[in-house]
């Protein structure tokens, strides 16, 4: 046998593994792809774990049900820590649904799925809260700032003893207004000794006693993230998968709240979907996979999809056939909007393009 031969009947099986291995090794990026829609006007659906309960819960004033959808929707990303291959990447680039972005861009170094599931779930919690208030203001009722506990940690001092949605009220007799407070007063109790907390919970007020615990890195911790939320008159409460986190939302519960609490369908009882984080003031802050969200509503029927100002360019290409893209700045501008739309399907409505219709159309 000729040495040439012979090279390439080594090299072959060499080049094979080369390229097994450059298909299956994990490369660095992230992949998006349309989630499931929600219709939050309606109720959580038992078939895929939900308590069948409506999803905007109200007590304390008269709600209005009706037959139109308003529907958040949601991505499908890769977790921290669960790199994708070239078989991934390569058909979600190829999609003219899915994304793929730099595992850097997505996330931080370190990060872990357990960082980005606590914060997706901190955001949950606050964005329920800032839609509540924007659908209050937007009926003119009044809305005090107040200090909430956004998350309790699992096997924490604070497990059992704190819920998420408690007001916090004071901590050994101080009163709280101010979220960065709670973690002075607990990191310097460095002895173990108990704090008393003042809290509301569903209009009654108590008072838990919990014993902070020094972590690893030797700083005293009960195992909680306060935040800033409201205290409303009434009591209204978004009944979500808990799987579901992040604030992107935000938007369409504050809408969905607006309807439960007024007369007649918002939505003229057709389908409207949308994205976008509600703000303090009511205005709308951007978020990510926009052109998947955009997908996922089209195909769960929306004929209207309301974008966030800050994500009109992300739009360019997105695949939403007939269901027309509607620029949302705020909150108020996202009902004027619908309302308008259900008088008149072809009324002249914001939009991302400067011709009058929204990019994508």
């Amino acid at each position: 046998m000729s040495q040439r031969r012979l090279a390439g009947l080594v090299a072959v099986p060499l080049l094979l593994a080369l390229w097994v291995a450059a298909l299956w090794l994990p490369l660095p990026y992230v992949t998006y792809s349309p989630g499931i829609t929600v219709d939050v006007l309606g109720q959580q659906d038992s078939d895929t774990g939900g308590d069948g309960q409506e999803i905007i819960q109200v007590t304390g004033h008269k709600t209005y049900r009706d037959d139109g959808e308003l529907r958040m929707t949601t991505v499908y990303v890769t977790q921290p820590e669960a790199r994708v291959n070239l078989f991934e990447v390569m058909r979600a680039w190829l999609s003219d649904e899915d994304a793929v972005y730099p595992y850097d861009s997505v996330y931080a170094p370190d990060e872990t799925a357990e960082d980005a599931d606590l914060e997706s779930a901190v955001q949950m919690a606050s964005s329920q809260d800032l839609a509540v208030a924007a659908a209050l203001r937007e009926l003119g009722v009044d809305v005090t700032p107040v200090v909430k506990i956004l998350n309790v940690g699992k096997n924490t001092p604070a497990d059992g003893a704190f819920k998420v949605g408690d007001e916090l009220l004071s901590i050994d007799g101080e009163e709280i207004s101010d979220p960065a407070r709670v973690g002075e007063i607990v990191r310097a109790d460095t002895d173990g000794t108990k704090l008393a907390f003042g809290i509301r919970r569903d209009g009654k007020e108590m008072t838990v006693r919990v014993a902070p615990k020094v972590d690893d890195e030797g700083v005293p911790r009960i195992g909680v993230v306060p935040g800033n939320g409201f205290d409303f008159p009434f009591q209204v409460y978004v009944n979500i998968n808990p799987d579901i986190g992040g604030p992107s939302a935000g938007l369409m519960f504050s809408l969905a709240i607006y309807d439960t609490l007024t007369p007649d369908s918002l939505t003229g009882d057709e389908v409207v979907a949308g994205t976008g984080e509600i703000r303090e003031d009511g205005s709308v802050g951007p978020i990510g996979g926009i052109q998947q969200k955009i997908a996922a509503a089209r195909k769960d029927g929306a004929a209207l999809f309301l974008v966030p100002p800050d994500n009109c360019e992300d739009t360019e290409g997105a695949v939403n056939g007939d269901m027309r893209l509607v620029r949302a700045d705020t909150m108020h501008d996202a009902v004027e909007s619908i309302e308008t739309w259900v008088a008149d399907p072809d009324a002249s409505l914001p939009s991302c393009s400067t011709s009058g219709e929204a990019a994508g159309e």
